[in-house]
Order: C-alpha cells, then sequence, then structure tokens
C-alpha cells in the first residue's frame, strides 16, 4: 500500500482550518446582512467556481434521471438552503466559537438518524460514543450548568442553539440523502447540483428579504467574508476533502473534522475576542471523543 504524501495531510489541516473560519466570517455576515441574502451571495460564489471545476475535470455536467433530479433538489433544500439559513442565524445569536462546536454533532446526529430512521445496526461501543458527545454537548449548551438547565432550560437554548441544532438535522438529512439516494453521479457533479438547487430556493427567498437589504453594510469584510465562506468555505474546502478521501480513505479522513471546532474557537478569540469558557473546553473534548468512536467501524 503507498505511503500518502505528507501534501494530503496539510491539505485536511487546512481544510479543518477553512471549516473552522466559516464560523468567523459567517458571523462577520450575519450581523450585517439578511441571512437568505448572505447566503445566495456564498453560493453564487460557490456554484460558479463548482462549474467550471466540473467543466475543467469532467468535461461538463451530466444529465439528470428523473431520480438524480429529486435527490439533488433534496440535497440543495436540506444541505444547501436549510442549513445556510439556520448557520446564518445561529452566528447571528451566538459566538461563532460556540457555534463551531455544535456542528461536530453532525456526525452523532447523522448515525442516530441511519439507526433510528433506517434500523442501521450500531455496536455498543458507538451507542457509548453517541451518549458521550451528547453530554458533552450538554455541558456546552448548559455552559457547565447542567442543573441550573434542569429548572431553567430557556436560560441555556435560545435561538442560536435552536437554530444550530436545526441546521446540523438539515445536514445530516443531506449526509443520508447523498449516501443513500445518489447512483451514477461524482461528488463534483452531485455537489455542483445541490449548489445550483440551493441557490435557486436561496434567490427564491433572498427577493423577499431585499426590502431589508441596505448596501452601505456591504463593507469589504463583509464582501471578503462571503468570497471566502464560497471559495474557500465551500469549493477548495471540498476538493481537498474528497483528495484525502480518494487518498487516504473516509475514516482517516473524517477524523480531521475534529480540528474543525479547535479552529473555529481559536479563531473566535484572536480575531473576534471571544472568550473561550472552561465548558467549552470540557464540552467540546467530550464532543470530539464521543464522535471518535462513534466513528470507529
Amino acid at each position: 500500500m503507498n505511503k500518502a504524501p505528507v501534501s494530503t495531510y496539510l491539505k485536511l489541516v487546512c481544510v479543518a482550518l477553512f471549516w473552522g473560519g466559516t464560523f468567523i466570517a459567517g458571523r462577520l455576515v450575519a450581523k450585517e446582512i439578511p441571512h437568505m441574502i448572505a447566503a445566495f451571495i456564498r453560493f453564487a460564489v460557490a456554484s460558479v467556481l463548482l462549474l467550471l471545476l466540473a467543466w475543467r475535470l469532467e468535461g461538463g455536467l451530466p444529465k439528470l434521471s428523473r431520480q438524480q433530479m429529486h435527490a439533488t433538489f433534496a440535497l440543495g433544500a436540506t444541505g444547501i438552503f436549510l442549513y445556510n439559513l439556520c448557520f446564518f442565524a445561529a452566528l447571528e445569536n451566538m459566538p461563532a466559537g460556540r457555534t463551531a462546536l455544535f456542528v461536530a454533532l453532525n456526525p452523532i446526529v447523522t448515525a442516530l438518524a441511519l439507526a433510528l430512521l433506517f434500523g442501521e445496526r450500531l455496536s455498543k461501543i458507538r451507542w457509548l460514543g453517541i451518549m458521550i458527545a451528547f453530554a458533552g454537548a450538554a455541558v456546552v449548551i448548559t455552559r457547565g450548568d447542567l442543573m441550573g438547565a434542569v429548572h431553567d432550560l430557556s436560560q441555556s437554548l435560545g435561538k442560536g442553539e435552536l437554530f444550530m441544532l436545526t441546521a446540523i438535522c438539515g445536514w445530516a438529512a443531506y449526509t443520508i440523502i447523498g449516501r443513500h439516494a445518489l447512483k451514477g453521479l461524482s461528488p463534483i457533479a452531485a455537489t455542483t447540483y445541490a449548489s445550483l438547487w440551493g441557490l435557486l430556493l436561496l434567490g427564491l427567498g433572498a427577493v423577499l428579504e431585499l426590502p431589508r437589504f441596505e448596501p452601505a453594510r456591504m463593507s469589504w469584510q463583509v464582501l471578503a467574508s462571503l468570497v471566502y465562506l464560497g471559495a474557500f468555505g465551500t469549493v477548495i474546502g471540498f476538493v481537498w476533502y474528497y483528495e484525502g478521501v480518494k487518498s487516504i480513505g473516509p475514516s482517516r479522513t473524517a477524523v480531521f473534522n475534529n480540528l474543525v471546532p479547535v479552529f473555529g474557537i481559536s479563531l473566535g478569540a484572536l480575531i473576534l475576542g471571544e472568550p473561550i469558557l472552561p465548558s467549552m473546553i470540557v464540552g467540546g473534548l467530550l464532543v470530539i471523543a464521543g464522535v471518535t468512536l462513534t466513528n470507529k467501524t
């Protein structure tokens, strides 16, 4: 078996860095412009780059069957439209580092949904991982005050937390649809079609938000953040991640996802001056430990 080049691992670390940075960029954008307009611009950038990528690497996009059309629309509705709408709404109400910790639950919610909805069997060790990860999430959500949250859940579970939990459910649906419903499409083609469907849905929503849009709030920081979200957070991250999957396999590549909340918290502290709470560290470590156990086959 050939040893993967060092550049593969460096790229996967960069992917985690890019994805951690999306929470800082999203936080900057979410406070300035309406969410669907922000998501529309993000995926306008991403869709153009994905179309160029599909043309360069695969000679363009294949024609879709009816089943593939339905599947890619479902991908766009869940992983692009719903996820990004809730992503920006969460970041308007919650610090970037705290939001990044929530996204670490993605594989946990996906595994749980597969078990409950599709009867996929989970080993005892994976169930243990799920419980540990949810315990860590509870520590993060309640800021370490688990008993206080029992008496007054509304103090811990605000709008930002609810939006991010909904976003995670949307991404779990995207993952499951991609695993079970897409056949005969490459990852680039599936992602490009999903982005185009999502862009259409976001465009319809963005029209409704135009009366609230203030062009004067489109500072260079907001514009740079939107380009970053579309180019680095979506397209480059996607390409390098799948290079890793091809080179070292999906399980070993998925381990690098655990770095996303680490970078999210660190960048939130460095760039936005957000505090790093002890509950974030303890809860984050529990979530990462739980995800690692759940990913064991």
